[in-house]
């Protein structure tokens, strides 16, 4: 629907327009909720898909757009709450197991976010920003030659995806291959991800201890 359409605010007003002729179109409510994200208008979002959930319970899109939306605003316990209800109603939704597992790892709950990023893969092995977490999750744990190969098969996917760079470094780094992780790191920055300054520095140290 919305691609006949050149202008977002014509858009929005006949998606108000149709839901004022039919207020328990949950598909509306969420469709006005996404214009309203393209807009920037936060609040308003929120309000249309919670209109969208309570007319159809069962629409776990709608679940994660609220999640995301309090993620945004740093309520991980909302984002928790709202995402477990999508994967309720809808067991097999990767995104929903993707950003459950992301809240986990937020938190320090490192075999949670495993299991929950697990069940994300299950049902999407293309999902990169799962599998990026699920390399984070691996680092915490410890198992940093897992964790370089769920990196690298992400940057096999998506090659500048700078995540995936900055947790190769990491892993790198870790096993002992400071040359190897500052030239990830870089790689990282490359791609837009903002490497700290203390990350930076702790590599020059260790790339002038290892020459």
């Amino acid at each position: 629907m919305k691609d006949r359409y050149t202008d977002i605010h014509e858009y929005v007003h006949d998606l108000q327009e149709e839901i004022s002729k039919d207020p328990k179109c949950a598909i509306h409510h969420y469709n006005l909720g996404v214009a309203m994200l393209s807009l920037g208008d936060y609040t308003e979002a929120e309000e249309c898909f919670l209109n969208a959930v309570r007319q159809s319970p069962h629409l776990a899109e709608a679940f994660v757009q609220l999640g995301g939306l309090c993620l945004r605003r740093g309520d991980l316990d909302g984002c928790m709450q709202y995402n477990r209800e999508a994967a309720e109603v809808r067991p097999k939704f990767p995104v929903a197991w993707g950003n459950i597992g992301f809240v986990h790892l937020q938190r320090g709950e490192v075999d949670e976010a495993i299991t929950a990023l697990h069940k994300a893969l299950t049902w999407d092995p293309k999902f990169v920003q799962a599998r990026a977490s699920f390399a984070s999750a691996l680092y915490m744990k410890g198992e940093y030659e897992k964790s370089m190969e769920m990196s690298k098969m992400v940057i096999q996917q998506e090659p500048a995806f700078g995540p995936a760079w900055n947790n190769l470094s990491l892993a790198c780094l870790a096993l002992g291959d400071a040359v190897k992780a500052k030239e990830y790191a870089e790689k990282a920055a490359e791609f837009g991800y903002d490497v700290s300054d203390d990350y930076w520095k702790e590599l020059k140290k260790a790339v002038a201890e290892q020459k």
